[in-house]
């Protein structure tokens, strides 16, 4: 009864939790029913865009306004306050909850309800896809002779150069996969945007392979609960 309750007269209401069933249950539980009519549902949570359409259907239902607003940056920018936040939803609706949303980091308006989650699964697709080719290039390097913490050093400001590279990539090095985002939660997002790239009829093969490789991380490697740049151990395995 602890979410009602806090729902309870509240302008805005925001949901961040593991999942789509997890968010639904959520809001379906208590929540909507609880929550004033005209005031908002602000869902962080990484969610199918199918879950997001139908919860913000099912808030219009009840007169709420909803915005769905998935976040990227990890336990980092969560901490630091600088997440990139992809939003869906009516215009009016985001810039009411725009300062809200400033606390955690820079907030952009992707599209109507749904399209924060589409933007989500777009990010994740990049990051697991990075993450692997990363991982292909220091253990080449190193395989190759090289110092693959020069090697960081060498392409930093060139084109390779990433976030991913300088972070995970470091992670990589020093065999640190003590989780950030876990292996589990980037499965399941690349799962989410392979059902949905069938579901529109794209075929993207580096994202398959991708998807190959931490389920095999994942569900015979016993890599659920270790770092998302794990995907490293997966391709060291293979070799």
């Amino acid at each position: 009864d602890a979410a009602p309750e806090a729902a309870r007269g509240a302008d805005i209401v925001l949901v961040m939790v593991t999942d789509g069933p997890a968010s639904d249950k959520v809001l379906d539980e208590g929540v909507l029913d609880a929550m004033r009519p005209g005031s908002l549902v602000l869902v962080m949570s990484s969610i199918p865009v199918e879950t997001a359409q139908g919860q913000a259907a099912r808030a219009a239902a009840k007169g709420l306004r909803y915005i769905d607003a998935p976040v990227s940056g990890g336990e980092k920018g969560a901490t630091e306050g600088t997440l990139a936040i992809m939003a869906g939803g009516d215009g009016k609706d985001f810039d009411e909850v725009l300062p809200v949303l400033q606390v955690m980091g820079r907030a952009t308006l992707v599209g109507p309800a749904g399209s924060g989650s589409l933007a989500k699964l777009c990010n994740q697709l990049i990051v697991g896809n990075t993450l692997a080719t990363v991982a292909e290039a220091l253990l080449l390097a190193r395989q190759g002779g090289a110092d693959p913490e020069a090697f960081i050093r060498a392409v930093s400001g060139g084109f390779a150069d990433s976030p991913i590279l300088q972070h995970h990539g470091r992670r990589m090095i020093a065999g640190n996969f003590a989780p950030g985002g876990r292996s589990s939660i980037q499965l399941k997002d690349l799962r989410t945007a392979k059902a949905l790239a069938a579901k529109v009829g794209l075929a993207l093969p580096v994202m398959d392979r991708v998807t190959e490789l931490y389920e095999e991380l994942v569900q015979k490697q016993g890599g659920a609960d270790k770092d998302q740049s794990a995907v490293y151990l997966e391709i060291a395995r293979l070799n």
